[in-house]
């Protein structure tokens, strides 16, 4: 054969070779769609409506606010009350409107912080949208209809956090105007120094529910992440999203970037080790060291300054300062305010009690600045009268209310009561006899430190003293040592 036959076979075989792998991207992508577009359809949907009716709730909340600001300014400056107030109303009303009805098909360009991972998923969403042949041969009518719905809600989601945006800018800026306004007239503070501290907190905690509702998407799961990664093999995918994603509407980018004319006239890295060197010289012996410490001490305050502005939401654009302690758990969800938990504990044994082993789970609700309500319940495993009589029984169940309450650090003042049978049975019918349950009232200091596991969060060590254990008959044990998890 000769060398041109072996080339243009060689061409041949890489052709089909990369056509065999695009081809065999696509059929994994054909496996998703299914499942993932319905998952887009219920989390993106649900997430609308959070957002709406907490931004909603808001704009009310604080047009409620402004109303009982003006009344308590009136009487006080009513000039100045009107031209503080007036048409505030109107533009909370509008807001809102806007909030509700915004479909995302107005087609304004994306404005506020830059979503990296929304933008995937839409543009990701939008690519099959108008390219249905990546789901298969012939889709069937049921994945275009999913398709459309999914790019349509995402579509409006995004509008939907820019409404967002718009209001909390615009609630920001009216909490500013007026408290700047207050500061000037001395003879206000007193009068609206309540209502205006009610305010700034409403505008905080929106902020951060805000913040909140963002970083949902910036945690995709195993799904969603394969799906996006073989997408993104496409050559196909790859130019519609230099066209089509938040990030080009954001930059405008030009034909031809990153081309070599594109590129004319920019300073070459030898050019700026030239120039960084020049600087470097006039400085004498001594001019690298001192570059390089001064290099190494502005990179320490900068990780500093970093650090305080993203404790305060600076790289969500939320930075807002609140000039009261935040709840911590104000702005989460009923279900991410649960705390799930496991404990035991090991009683000796004595005359009347075998060694017993008391396993118990619990449910608890953060509510806030690290205090937590919560009940659980409790198995009581009976091990028999030392190693040479190990027998197992079942020794007892018990119900649980318990209450944490931060003191320092991470130690927790900690009360509860609870309801122990503390007879061996057999049977469920044994537990209905009442009378064989007993009461304990526990109080004592609970330490609690932080584990880095996948399992357990946090791991809890508690002291515990019974006040009721000496009305108990038989007595039970009034110190109880118990080790505790969360998960």
């Amino acid at each position: 054969m000769s060398k041109n036959g072996l080339l243009l076979l060689l061409c041949l075989t890489l052709n089909r070779v990369e056509a065999q792998s695009v081809d065999s991207v696509t059929g994994k992508v054909l496996n998703f769609p299914a499942r993932l577009l319905g998952k887009i359809q219920s989390r993106t949907a649900g997430l609308d409506r959070q957002l709406t009716r907490q931004t909603d709730k808001m704009l009310r909340e604080m047009a409620r606010q402004e109303a009982r600001l003006q009344k308590k300014m009136t009487g006080v400056d009513s000039a100045g009350a009107k031209a503080l107030f007036g048409g505030s109303a109107a533009r909370y009303a509008a807001l809102a409107q806007q909030m509700r009805s915004d479909s995302g098909l107005k087609g304004r360009s994306f404005s506020g912080v830059y979503p990296p991972y929304l933008d995937s998923l839409q543009g990701s969403v939008a690519f099959l949208h108008q390219n249905p042949q990546f789901l298969s041969n012939a889709p069937s009518p049921q994945q275009l209809t999913q398709l459309a719905a999914a790019n349509a809600q995402l579509q409006a989601l995004q509008a939907k956090m820019m409404d967002a945006d718009q209001a909390k800018n615009f609630i920001q800026q009216r909490k500013q105007q007026i408290s700047q306004y207050i500061a000037q007239h001395a003879n206000l503070q007193n009068v609206v120094a309540k209502p205006l501290a009610g305010m700034n907190q409403q505008v905080y905690y929106y902020s951060q529910q805000l913040r909140e509702y963002k970083e949902m998407w910036n945690n995709p799961d195993q799904l969603t992440q394969r799906a996006l990664s073989l997408l993104n093999r496409l050559p196909a995918f790859q130019s519609f999203m230099k066209d089509h994603s938040m990030l080009a509407g954001l930059f405008h980018l030009p034909g031809g970037y990153g081309s070599s004319q594109a590129l004319s006239g920019l300073q070459t890295k030898d050019q700026v080790a030239q120039q960084i060197q020049g600087q470097v010289s006039a400085g004498g012996a001594a001019g690298a060291s001192t570059l390089q410490s001064n290099l190494q001490s502005a990179e320490s305050q900068l990780d500093g300054y970093k650090s305080k502005l993203g404790s305060l939401g600076a790289g969500n654009g939320d930075m807002d300062m609140p000039n009261f302690k935040p709840n911590d758990q104000k702005t989460k969800t009923f279900w991410r305010r649960l705390e799930y938990g496991a404990n035991f504990q090991t009683a000796r044994n004595n005359y009347m009690f075998p060694t017993v082993s008391d396993f118990g789970l619990s449910l608890g609700y953060k509510l806030g600045h690290g205090n937590v309500v919560g009940v659980g319940a409790s198995y009581k495993l009976g091990w028999g009268n030392g190693i040479q009589h190990i027998a197992l029984s079942s020794q007892g169940v018990g119900l649980r209310s318990y209450l944490l309450v931060k003191i320092k650090g991470s130690f927790s003042a900690t009360g509860g009561l609870e309801y122990n049978y503390t007879t061996p049975f057999t049977s469920y019918q044994q537990l209905r006899q009442l009378q064989y349950w007993t009461k304990s009232g526990l109080v004592g200091v609970t330490k609690t430190v932080s584990v880095k596991s996948r399992v357990f969060k946090k791991t809890s060590v508690s002291l515990l003293w019974d006040f009721l254990s000496y009305q108990a008959v038989p007595k039970t044990q009034p110190i109880l040592f118990r080790i505790g998890y969360s998960f």
